[in-house]
C-alpha cells in the first residue's frame, strides 16, 4: 500500500501534514513532493509517471489560489486524485470549486478547505476495500472514536 501527497508551494507543507499524519496512523506509505502544475508541468508528468511506474494506488493533492494541480494529475493519470483546497485566498471557497467542478470524466474527490486529514481517511477508506488488515484497522479506528467520544461526552457539559 503506497500513495503520493503532491502540494504546489512550500507555504502548503503545514496544511498538507494532516494527510500524512492519517496515513502513518495506519501503516500507509507514502511519498510527498512539491510540485507546480504551472511553474514546473513537465516534472509533475515525469513524477507521475514514475510513481505509477512504481504501484502508488492513490495521490492526495493540495492546492490554493488557481488550484489547478488536482485537475492536471487527474487529467494525466487514471489513479483516484483526492484533492484538498487550501484557504490561499477567499476562504479557500475558490480552491474547493475549482476542484469540486471538473469537467466530465475526470473526477477529483475532494474534502473540505484545508482537511487534508480527511483527505488521508478517505484513502484509506478506498484501500480498506482491497486489503482485509486494513479494513479491520478502519473498523477498529471507527470503534475506538465511538468509545473516545462517548467517554468524553458522557457527563454533560456546563456552558
Amino acid at each position: 500500500m503506497k500513495g503520493a501527497i503532491i502540494f504546489g508551494s512550500r507555504s502548503d507543507l503545514e496544511k498538507m501534514k494532516g494527510a500524512a499524519t492519517c496515513l502513518k496512523e495506519f501503516g500507509i506509505e507514502y511519498e510527498a513532493h512539491i510540485l507546480s502544475a504551472h511553474r514546473v508541468p513537465e516534472r509533475l508528468t515525469e513524477v507521475l509517471k514514475r510513481l505509477e511506474r512504481e504501484g502508488i494506488e492513490f495521490i492526495i493533492a493540495g492546492a490554493g489560489l488557481a488550484a489547478h494541480l488536482p485537475g492536471v494529475i487527474a487529467s494525466k493519470t487514471i489513479l483516484p486524485v483526492i484533492g484538498v483546497p487550501l484557504n490561499a485566498a477567499f476562504d479557500g471557497m475558490d480552491a474547493l470549486f475549482s476542484m469540486v467542478q471538473m469537467p466530465k470524466s475526470i473526477p477529483v474527490a475532494t474534502v473540505g478547505v484545508n482537511n487534508s486529514y480527511n483527505a488521508g481517511m478517505l484513502a484509506v477508506q478506498m484501500l480498506a476495500i482491497k486489503y482485509p488488515d486494513l479494513k479491520q484497522k478502519l473498523i477498529d479506528f471507527r470503534k475506538n472514536m465511538k468509545i473516545n467520544f462517548i467517554k468524553d461526552n458522557s457527563e454533560g457539559v456546563e456552558l
